[in-house]
């Protein structure tokens, strides 16, 4: 299964502080430790709100919003995607990681993300040959961006 570690915003990183070098070297040994493990498929941290936008839908209807967004405790610093065998094997991983926001009260939220096989008989052969063409595609272009 994989899943979606999701690191929540604080008030320091949605002020744009930076981590620290030992932080950084924390977070650089368990994302090691992750890899060899063969669990970590991405991660990034991403910067504030205040240098994002958001698209709201309402009616047919299409609004930009600058950030700064208000809610820091919805907002989100970064994340991983892991390849787990279950949930309880990404809590496990999750509780070995350094404490995101050394300083503040920090939260990592698990999700799992959607399969093929959760969307039934709705996920017809058709629509799964274009989400493999898709997934097919973007590997190819990410190939080729590295070359």
């Amino acid at each position: 299964m994989r899943v979606m570690v999701i690191v929540k915003a604080t008030k320091n990183s949605e002020a744009g502080a930076l981590p620290s070098e030992k932080l950084l070297a924390d977070m650089g040994k368990f994302n090691e430790e992750l890899v060899k493990a063969g669990i970590m498929l991405a991660g990034e941290g991403l910067h504030p709100s205040s240098k994002g936008k958001r698209v709201r839908f309402s009616g047919g209807k299409k609004t930009v919003i600058d950030g700064p967004f208000t809610e820091t405790k919805e907002l989100v610093a970064g994340f991983w995607l892991w390849q787990v065998k279950s949930i309880d094997e990404a809590l496990a991983w999750a509780r070995r990681c350094p404490d995101p926001m050394p300083g503040e009260e920090s939260e990592l939220e698990i999700r799992p993300l959607f399969e093929a096989d959760d969307f039934g008989k709705e996920y017809t052969p058709e629509l799964r040959a274009q989400e493999d063409a898709l997934r097919a595609e973007i590997e190819r272009q990410q190939k080729s961006r590295k070359s």
